[in-house]
């Protein structure tokens, strides 16, 4: 590993590849580093040599004195006005092993959906499903550009013209204070509006004498209303640490996933813990963290237990 600078204040850090959406992140994490007063790490992963198969080790990356990858990113900041204190690091080993640990001693890792490698076709890369999987931060994954985008540009992701807000994912049987907890304080550090979506299951399914399927309105009321509750008594006391940050609780029944994928669209952030409290503990994706990573249309949120 080569370093330009030390910084003993746990930084961000932006994984950089030399990919537009790997400069699509970087802004993204020049932001939250300034939102944080802290310093930006911006970290290139050089992939080493591959073994062929029943052969020697091959090269992946021609070597040079210096890092042509950085040397791109230093000529993209120079001479920008309020950056924060920037390191730039160079590791060189498998990406997919490395990337994780860079989460190890940061505040918050921030990459972008796809890098260099991969099939266009896909909306998230091997790479950031081991980040958001295995490293010990939070960790935001930043979109590619939308559908009719070449991706050419090089500027800050898009921000929604109308006030600001972070969306969290809230299992209201099963909240996860850590993913809450980030929510509230991220929500606070930009000014930005919270909303919390809390799904319930789909409607009670009642039959008929006629052997027909009915929805049964009075069981999903009171579902909701159970589940309006939940979430309730789990918001009130981050409500109270944060009273500056206005929350909207959207109740809705059915897919959490393609909720949370519908408000993405008109967010700055959207906030999801790891896995559900339910599952056993582990460095595990959940259903709905998995499905949000693949198709939301903003940044995206996912809290490891225990950084909250």
């Amino acid at each position: 590993m080569s370093s330009e600078t030390v910084n003993s204040v746990s930084p961000v850090v932006a994984a950089v590849d030399g990919s537009a959406g790997s400069v699509r992140a970087l802004e993204w994490a020049l932001t939250a580093a300034r939102l944080r007063e802290a310093p930006l790490r911006i970290v290139h992963v050089r992939a080493y040599g591959v073994p062929l198969v029943d052969g020697p080790f091959a090269s992946v990356w021609e070597r040079t004195e210096g890092d042509p990858v950085l040397d791109h990113v230093r000529a993209l900041l120079d001479g920008r006005a309020g950056l924060p204190p920037l390191e730039f690091v160079t590791v060189d080993g498998s990406p997919g092993r490395e990337l994780p640990r860079l989460g190890d001693r940061a505040r918050l890792l921030v990459l972008g959906s796809r890098g260099r490698g991969g099939f266009a076709s896909l909306l998230l890369g091997s790479n950031g499903l081991a980040c958001a999987r295995e490293a010990a931060c939070p960790v935001v994954v930043v979109p590619r550009p939308a559908q009719g985008d070449d991706g050419a540009a090089e500027g800050p992701v898009p921000v929604p013209a109308a006030r600001p807000r972070v969306v969290l994912g809230l299992a209201a049987p099963a909240p996860d204070s850590d993913a809450t907890a980030f929510a509230f304080t991220e929500a606070g550090r930009r000014g930005a509006r919270l909303q919390v979506v809390a799904a319930y299951p789909w409607p009670v399914l009642s039959s008929t004498a006629a052997g027909d399927f009915v929805m049964n309105a009075v069981a999903d009321g009171e579902t909701e209303r159970e589940y309006g509750e939940l979430a309730a008594a789990e918001l009130t006391p981050y409500r109270e640490r944060h009273p500056d940050v206005p929350v909207d609780v959207v109740l809705a029944s059915g897919d959490a996933a393609g909720h949370l994928v519908d408000a993405s669209h008109a967010a700055e952030l959207v906030v999801v813990g790891r896995h559900r409290r339910r599952m056993a503990p582990g460095r595990v994706l959940g259903s709905v963290t998995n499905a949000v990573l693949l198709h939301a249309g903003c940044p995206v949120a996912v809290v490891p237990p225990g950084a909250g």
